[in-house]
């Protein structure tokens, strides 16, 4: 198996509008159009496709925000895999794969995200990859998570 990450351009733009999480998920995240616009607002942030075999499975966006805190912080952000697609692993094998391109672009430093907590798979999930709570949320009220 295959697994690719590519920028978000416009060759893929249309494909990654596409993409739909579980009806049970949309309460936890965005839609690829309104991350797409949050990512023209703040420029930081770096658009990805997530690919299997070629084939596009999910998005996410990282970048590093210089303004945030005393070195700036970090953030892997709107991680989703489409429904079709979920229940196969592609959420782990990618957040590892993001975790080490962030940190191959940036330079090793913590690592930001932001989760519901009743959002368990998904904390589980950052658990298990070394992300913890810290006592911070984000602008949206989402618990702010973080590795060391």
């Amino acid at each position: 198996m295959n697994l690719e990450i590519h920028d978000v351009t416009a060759t893929n733009y249309r494909d990654i509008l596409e993409l739909k999480v579980a009806q049970s998920q949309k309460e936890y995240i965005e839609t690829p159009y309104e991350c797409l616009e949050d990512s023209v607002e703040w420029e930081q942030f770096k658009p990805v496709g997530l690919y299997v075999n070629g084939e596009l499975v999910g998005f996410a966006m990282y970048g590093l925000f210089q303004e945030e805190g005393e070195h700036g912080r970090l953030w892997i952000d709107r991680l989703l895999i489409d429904e079709r697609f979920q229940g196969k692993g592609y959420g782990t094998q990618f957040m590892k794969m993001l975790v080490e391109k962030v940190t191959s672009e940036y330079g090793q430093q913590p690592i930001y995200l932001s989760v519901y907590p009743d959002n368990k798979e998904a904390v589980r999930l950052y658990q298990k990859l070394g992300f913890d709570f810290i006592e911070e949320r984000d602008t949206n009220g989402e618990h702010i998570m973080r590795t060391q």
